[in-house]
């Protein structure tokens, strides 16, 4: 999928590649897993930063974002293909978060270059995004939290 300007027009993209299909029910059983999930690998995100293990850090902290992001639309009862998709999904659909979409599309680029390429990721690139991926991931791990609170109140 190429990369677009927008949320808006990657979103519009999904949407005709097919690349986001609807989810059947809310599986609070799975977001509660990725939610145990997210907390152990940001803390191994932390112990790795600390030991400076900029890479390892880059990684956990990258799968903490995309764990909490799916955990967040399965609430929203949809499922997406890849990560783009995904990404750009919560940026549209969750306004209120305030997220920077153009932030999401750097980090996945770092994180393909990691992956597929063997770009290694610098002490410099480190400390330019650790700030940014914290906050994120807090705003991310309350809000799938207030909504697993919520659907618990709802279930009474």
């Amino acid at each position: 999928m190429q990369s677009s300007k927008t949320a808006e027009e990657a979103y519009d993209r999904c949407i005709a590649e097919n690349n986001l299909f609807p989810l059947s029910e809310i599986d609070e059983s799975r977001v509660r897993s990725n939610l145990v999930l997210a907390k152990e690998c940001f803390e191994g995100a932390k112990e790795n930063s600390i030991k400076k293990r900029w890479n390892a850090g880059f990684i956990s902290s990258y799968d903490v974002l995309h764990l909490l992001t799916e955990s967040l639309l399965i609430f929203d009862k949809i499922k997406s293909r890849n990560h783009q998709c995904l990404f750009t999904t919560l940026c549209v659909k969750h306004q209120e978060l305030e997220l920077d979409w153009l932030f999401f599309e750097m980090v996945r680029a770092k994180r393909n270059g990691l992956h597929y390429y063997g770009m290694l990721i610098t002490e410099k690139e480190w400390k330019s995004i650790e700030l940014q991926l914290k906050l994120y991931i807090s705003t991310l791990e309350k809000e799938v939290e207030r909504k697993l609170k919520e659907a618990g109140n709802n279930t009474s």
